[in-house]
């Protein structure tokens, strides 16, 4: 299970759709493939040493002692259930968890809300029309549609994350 952590001072707050069994099990977002956080550290947003984040262990304590409290980061799912793949979510689980995420956007006020991909976005927001990039304000939080990590060039990706840390 994901234990996530946030603060008064986040920089950015990340809103995943939902995360795979194994980074559930891990207890690390994005811990299946790491792509995630390489895309983090070529960005310059972490610095850490590759070997560092292939490394369960310590990509777990990267995340449980300095994405929070070191890099001012945040990140929650809109849907905490572990799947395989997105298509295995049902219409309407999301709705917990947009409370969820709205509260925690309001009550720690992030510079910036970041989601990752159009389909958190979309779970989020009910919004259908939009395009990569800057989206509406939530509450006093700037927000932003990532690209996903896996699917294209790396360089959109880190294109992306440069854009958000303010």
């Amino acid at each position: 299970m994901i234990r996530y952590k946030f603060s008064k001072n986040m920089r950015v707050l990340f809103v995943g759709i939902n995360p795979s069994p194994g980074t559930y099990d891990r207890g690390v977002p994005f811990s299946n493939n790491k792509t995630f956080w390489y895309l983090l550290n070529r960005a310059g947003l972490i610095d850490e040493k590759i070997s560092d984040l292939r490394d369960d262990a310590k990509l777990k304590q990267i995340y449980n002692k300095k994405f929070n409290l070191v890099y001012k980061f945040g990140l929650v799912n809109v849907i905490n259930r572990p799947t395989p793949d997105v298509s295995s979510l049902v219409k309407g689980e999301e709705k917990e968890g947009r409370k969820k995420v709205a509260d925690i956007i309001k009550r720690y006020k992030p510079r910036v809300v970041c989601f990752v991909g159009k389909i958190a976005y979309e779970k989020f927001s009910h919004e259908k029309r939009f395009s990569f990039g800057w989206q509406d304000d939530i509450y006093h939080s700037r927000s932003y549609v990532m690209h996903f990590p896996l699917h294209g060039k790396a360089s959109v990706r880190i294109r992306d994350l440069k854009l958000i840390v303010v």
